[in-house]
């Protein structure tokens, strides 16, 4: 059973800029693959008006309604990172239910902190484990700590109303409520087979780079002891020769022979033993500590090259879907153009009988040739005017001028013709008439 990652931060000031541009993507880091950044996804729509993750933060203060001033060093927001370990989180990813893990995980910050205060919320899938940022603007609505401690020491003389709107961090973060926060959605997360850390514990994670600086630095230092180890031991060794060839020479006698070979062999067998070979034995250790690293990144290396192996071949299987349905629906047109000539011909008239007019089923009965009476209103685009009939007759008809061409005829004239007919029927009644120029003029004259 893995366990989850719930982890806050305060964002001091008067912009959280930085992080915006980690989470927006405005800067990409070493460890995100950029070929997967069209998998992240914005799990929460910013206000009508509001485009980025800062400005989601200052729309939520100034509605708010916050009578106090707020300081420049003032809590504006709070960063949570939520996640889990590795395999679990892939095993989530791997079956299907990444959406439904973020979507328990958003609705668990709306119970907890207010919908209205979380203002933004992201999916990183780019990265090696998955995982979410959500801001959390910390506006509470309760009578301050301070001032309730001081109501009940009976020190308080002023009133105040105790459900004003603040901006408190404070309020918000505490010992006693980040320990509730993590049993709260450890029961969220047990569905998904992710329990929260041993309480109390002071363990704190260490990022993968974190972990090779500190294990390279401490391999630094261990090169660096044992290389002063030798360098001493080379030392004494000297000396010890020194002592010896002293002795070889008769210029000590007796006991003092004895008492410094002794002293030397003593020294030898300290320096040259059990801590240079400790330190030794450790160094070793850090360099298998480094290799089996090193084979977790390979690990981790081939499981992204299948992962995109696996979404190359969904791709090609899309795209040859795609041709298939193309070559089914050419396939169709092919068959309407050979078995059903007129469509060709007749679809424009179609479109043309709407725009005058004539309703849906009028239309099918004017397209299979059949008369259509009608009284009413139709309108024509080049003159821009309706022309009203209290009783003509449509119809569709081949045109005689030509072979294999249709027209649309009303009472017996071609439409255009109908409709320069009725135009001067109109003007008659008008009593409108085009006064001759040599020059050619626009318009009308009564």
């Amino acid at each position: 059973m893995g366990y989850f990652t719930l982890d806050f931060k305060k964002a001091k000031g008067a912009s959280d800029a930085r992080m915006s541009d980690h989470i927006e993507r405005k800067v990409i880091a070493s460890n995100v693959d950029s070929t997967r950044m069209h998998l992240n996804r914005e799990l929460i729509k910013l206000p009508e008006g509001v485009k980025e993750r800062d400005e989601a933060i200052s729309h939520r203060i100034k509605s708010a309604g916050i009578k106090r001033k707020i300081t420049p060093d003032q809590v504006r927001a709070i960063r949570v990172m939520l996640s889990g370990t590795h395999e679990d989180m892939m095993n989530i990813q791997q079956s299907g239910h990444i959406g439904e893990w973020c979507n328990d995980s958003l609705q668990w910050l709306y119970k907890t902190f207010g919908q209205e205060n979380v203002v933004s919320a992201v999916l990183h899938m780019d990265e090696t484990t998955p995982h979410i940022h959500a801001t959390l603007v910390p506006i509470v609505i309760r009578e301050r700590r301070k001032a309730k401690k001081e109501k009940e020491e009976g020190k308080r003389t002023c009133r105040k109303k105790g459900d004003a709107a603040r901006l408190c961090a404070d309020d918000v973060l505490n010992r006693e409520k980040l320990i509730a926060y993590h049993d709260d959605y450890a029961k969220v997360m047990s569905k998904y087979g992710l329990q929260r850390g041993v309480r109390g514990s002071e363990a704190r994670h260490t990022s993968t780079a974190q972990y090779y600086r500190n294990l390279k630095r401490e391999n630094e230092i261990l090169e660096t002891d044992v290389q002063q180890l030798h360098e001493q031991k080379q030392e004494v060794e000297n000396k010890l020769k020194q002592v010896k060839s002293e002795i070889n020479t008769q210029k000590l006698k007796g006991a003092a022979v004895n008492a410094t070979t002794a002293i030397a062999d003593s020294v030898s067998s300290l320096l040259g033993g059990n801590k240079v070979k400790r330190l030794e034995v450790e160094k070793e250790q850090q360099k298998q500590d480094i290799a089996d690293l090193k084979q977790q990144v390979s690990v981790v290396q081939v499981e992204k090259k299948k992962s995109e192996i696996r979404l190359y071949s969904e791709m090609n299987a899309l795209d040859r879907k795609y041709q298939n349905e193309i070559m089914q629906y050419k396939d169709k047109q092919e068959k309407v153009d050979t078995y059903f000539p007129d469509v060709k011909e007749l679809m424009p008239l179609a479109i043309q009988c709407r725009e005058l007019g004539f309703t849906v089923d009028m239309t099918k009965r004017l397209v299979s040739f059949r008369p259509v009476s009608f009284r009413g209103k139709l309108y024509l685009a080049e003159y821009k005017q309706n022309f009203k009939t209290d009783d003509s007759t449509a119809i569709i008809e081949e045109n005689p001028q030509q072979k294999g061409k249709f027209r649309l005829c009303i009472d017996g004239l071609p439409l255009l013709e109908w409709f320069k007919m009725k135009f001067q029927e109109m003007k008659k009644i008008l009593g409108v008439t085009i006064q001759k120029e040599s020059q050619p003029r626009r318009g009308l004259k009564i």
